[in-house]
């Protein structure tokens, strides 16, 4: 695989992102490590991680992204708010599936707290190998960027 994907995570999501971490590599994916060190004890502001791995999957410097916090749902408000992100929260296999086929969502936002960490990695398997179907999709995701204008 000679794409490369960024990871990120606050305090509340390190745990996580070290196992999807892992997980990514195995796969033979590129990974630019964003997030807190595990080891870390440091409380630190998740819009700060979110904001760095949006801005280079923004700027095409990494193929996609994907953000781990408490319940991923402050990763996921704050890397939206980064023209050409579309950022996705999920929590179910259909959810998971459904942010790539229909949103070709660009970053993978994940709650460490509020899923068990295995399914996590099913998650982010079916995420990986969905693709954008692409025809009356892509039609909103270009009112989607017709709002960021």
């Amino acid at each position: 695989m000679s794409q490369s994907i960024g990871i990120a995570s606050d305090h509340g999501g390190k745990a996580l992102k070290e196992k999807i971490q892992a997980f990514l590599k195995a796969e033979g994916w590129n990974v630019k490590d964003f997030g807190v060190p595990f080891d870390s004890q440091q409380s630190v502001d998740y819009p700060d991680y979110a904001a760095q791995l949006s801005r280079e999957v923004a700027n095409g410097s990494l193929h996609r992204g994907i953000l781990v916090c408490g319940t991923g749902i402050g990763m996921c408000i704050a890397a939206n708010k980064i023209q050409g992100i579309r950022a996705g929260l999920v929590w179910d296999e259909f959810t998971a599936r459904m942010s790539r086929q229909h949103n070709d969502a660009n970053i993978l936002c994940l709650g460490e707290r509020t899923l068990n960490h295995d399914r996590a990695l099913d998650l982010v398997r079916i995420w990986l190998h969905t693709e954008f179907e692409g025809a009356r999709h892509q039609q909103r995701l270009d009112k989607i960027k017709a709002l960021e204008q």
